[in-house]
């Protein structure tokens, strides 16, 4: 078995926010999730707007943290949740994100170079501006274009500029917010092979947030499917797209566009499911039904 890198144990998240009058009104982002990541893994935590997902991985960051549960990073018996801020800076340092708009997460009066130089901020001005070149050359970005401001690049040069300020710190952990929801069709192709490519070349452990199967099917390792703040399903790529047992899990894949008419079809007609509402009670157990896999029954 794979070892792991982050163990969440029953992580919760709830906002509240004031109804008519007096009444303050209750929204469960998070319900009580307990999943493993594993070290080198890519897991893609999948489902609709408002499912959870992104805020499940801004609690594993800290950027809104969890109001319960425990967070486990590897080499540490102590949970997130209990750390100095010490302890949690050093945790931190080895994490980073990569923004879903690469429109408003770098600023405009600022270079390339200068933008990834400023995440080595602890380095000397030379050892950081090498180290920043280099990553920027890897990921597609030249030493003469790293001279220019980031608003004279297209979406996705933006794009691998803040995949280069993440990676240059040389993280164990980094947090792929959909990185490729603003962009075209064939540059989240090229997005997501750096992404792979760079996972290779430095171990790297991604948990990738995103509503777009076709991407997740391509890039992950794993998929974590959520809905309304509940893990319903957990499991292999392939468990997933091919066996999924949930219902919320079935309306996903049916409702995702594929080209391959045959294999549309066939999705159709395997996946078909009735529009009724789905209820959570509360009362459901997450059990395994075949090795690796997981649903909310």
């Amino acid at each position: 078995m794979s070892k792991e890198y982050l163990k969440l144990k029953n992580v919760r998240k709830v906002y509240k926010s004031k109804g008519m009058g007096k009444e303050v009104k209750e929204t469960i982002a998070v319900n009580d999730i307990s999943l493993d990541i594993y070290k080198a893994e890519t897991l893609a935590v999948v489902g609709e707007s408002g499912s959870g997902k992104t805020t499940l991985g801004k609690g594993i960051l800290n950027i809104d943290p969890f109001i319960s549960g425990d967070v486990f990073v590897e080499g540490n018996e102590k949970s997130l949740t209990k750390m100095s801020k010490k302890e949690l800076a050093e945790v931190y340092s080895k994490m980073q994100i990569i923004f879903q708009d690469p429109y408003s997460s770098l600023n405009p009066r600022m270079s390339a170079l200068d933008i990834v130089m400023e995440a080595l901020h602890k380095e000397d001005k030379e050892t950081a501006k090498k180290k920043a070149l280099e990553i920027l050359e890897f990921v597609g970005i030249s030493n003469e274009d790293a001279l220019k401001l980031s608003n004279a690049f297209s979406g996705g040069q933006r794009q691998r500029i803040g995949i280069a300020r993440a990676v240059v710190t040389r993280p164990d952990f980094i947090l792929c917010d959909e990185p490729t929801s603003a962009l075209d069709a064939s540059t989240q192709a090229q997005v997501i092979n750096l992404l792979k490519d760079l996972q290779e070349k430095f171990s790297l452990t991604y948990l990738f947030i995103s509503h777009n199967l076709g991407v997740v099917e391509y890039i992950a390792d794993r998929i974590a499917v959520m809905y309304r703040g509940n893990l319903v399903e957990l499991g292999t790529t392939e468990q997933i797209m091919k066996n999924p047992q949930h219902v919320y899990t079935k309306r996903l894949l049916n409702s995702m566009p594929i080209i391959d008419p045959v294999r549309a079809r066939k999705m159709f007609e395997e996946f078909e499911v009735s529009a009724e509402e789905i209820i959570i009670t509360g009362t459901e157990k997450f059990e395994e039904v075949e090795e690796g896999h997981f649903v909310l029954k």
